[in-house]
């Protein structure tokens, strides 16, 4: 089964890939990996601003880290012109826009962690981190990055 029945099956719809901000290109193939830069979340064309611990609740931190994950997999087939190409996902980085006593960011990160399962099987399973910041550009309320394996053309 390819990636795109497999997403068509989940009813997930690729947003477009979000143009970089800033002085970088959304992912960079080097030695067999993607490296895909920080993604913002994007709900419904708008981003998902705040903090947690504050003006975000803990379910909608959960959607927005999942809203970061669909436009990893965007920029990602984008650049590699299929996610059929996608090997394994090896590692996400979760950065959660949190006030100093909120400490789930674990939970909020399992939004884009358990997609990349429900779209990749085993092959979605990855080494993490999720770390609390204390401000995130645009006002964002997560970001999440990621190394993904990939197989040649």
């Amino acid at each position: 089964m390819t990636i795109e029945t497999r997403l068509n099956e989940l009813g997930i719809v690729l947003p477009e890939p979000a143009a970089p901000v800033a002085a970088y290109v959304p992912v960079v193939v080097a030695g067999g990996l993607a490296h895909v830069s920080g993604q913002l979340p994007f709900v419904n064309g708008h981003l998902v601003k705040g903090r947690l611990g504050e003006s975000v609740p803990l379910d909608d931190g959960v959607a927005a880290a999942r809203a970061c994950g669909l436009m990893i997999l965007a920029q990602l087939k984008a650049a590699l012109g299929s996610l059929d190409r996608v090997e394994r996902v090896v590692k996400l980085g979760a950065f959660v826009n949190s006030t100093a006593d909120f400490d789930a960011q674990p939970k909020i990160a399992n939004g884009a962690s358990e997609l990349m399962v429900e779209v990749f099987g085993e092959a979605g399973k990855h080494a993490r981190s999720a770390v609390g910041v204390p401000v995130l550009p645009l006002g964002a309320a997560v970001e999440v990055d990621a190394i993904v394996a990939v197989r040649a053309d």
